[in-house]
């Protein structure tokens, strides 16, 4: 007699309500130690140096690049590593970044933007997608498109869960392309949070922190996504769409 093997059956509404808690939860009392540490997002932004401003998106797109072929090698070297190694690491990087000031902040800007995005294929490998594949390669990129944890919009903006990209040969040139005004601006913050030597220290460490906390958040709830609609057999729309609404119930 053959063994019965029993499939535990997932119920899309208890995991959409746990994403639903997740997503919401990526900002919290984060965001809070940040306002204290930094000021508030839209005044960040006019700290920095007009020249600094100008270059933010390029510099950011030629983090991503720096980022996207070095996680890619340090994989096949070092495994993925627990969430809070990945966020104790990162906010070690940003307290020595802040601690020069705005000049040593720039020399780090890629660096943890590449442990980001080290944090985020995690996540994905964590529900069971391989961060070699092309298109988790796309989705890992596109959880950066994400507003940053300081826009405070408790996960109103769902806009980049459903976005759908052509595989072809230019298309990761075009997609870093356009991730990279948005993750500027939340990168720009970052910056400018941890610009004044030595107290730039703790700044630097308090947005790392805050930044990879979030950003592992919003990728488990992505990859959370994907992985339901597969184990469900929902089409991966419909879910965003009753993600959506969990999330407006929440909202004043």
């Amino acid at each position: 007699m053959q063994d019965i093997v029993l499939v535990e059956q997932v119920d899309p509404e208890a995991e959409l309500d746990r994403l639903a808690a997740q997503y919401r939860a990526a900002g919290g009392a984060g965001v809070r130690l940040l306002n204290r540490l930094g000021g508030k997002a839209e005044s960040l932004l006019d700290q920095l140096p007009p020249q600094v401003r100008d270059g933010l998106t390029g510099a950011t797109e030629q983090a991503l690049w720096i980022a996207m072929r070095t996680a890619d090698v340090s994989r096949r070297a070092v495994p993925d590593q627990k969430p809070w190694v990945n966020t104790a690491a990162t906010t070690a990087m940003g307290a020595v970044g802040g601690f020069g000031g705005l000049h040593t902040s720039l020399v780090e800007l890629p660096i943890t933007t590449t442990m980001l995005l080290r944090a985020i294929q995690g996540a994905a490998a964590e529900e069971g997608f391989d961060p070699a594949a092309e298109n988790v390669k796309f989705d890992c990129i596109r959880v950066l498109s994400a507003a940053g944890p300081l826009a405070e919009d408790d996960g109103a903006d769902l806009g980049f869960f459903s976005v759908r990209l052509t595989l072809t040969g230019g298309a990761m040139q075009r997609l870093i392309a356009q991730v990279a005004p948005r993750l500027a601006t939340a990168l720009g913050q970052k910056l400018a949070a941890q610009a004044v030597p030595v107290l730039g220290a703790v700044a630097g460490g308090g947005t790392n922190y805050v930044y990879t906390r979030y950003y592992q958040q919003v990728a488990r709830v992505h990859f959370g996504l994907r992985r339901l609609a597969i184990d469900a057999d929902i089409p991966h729309e419909k879910l965003v769409g009753q993600l959506a609404r969990r999330m407006d119930a929440k909202l004043p």
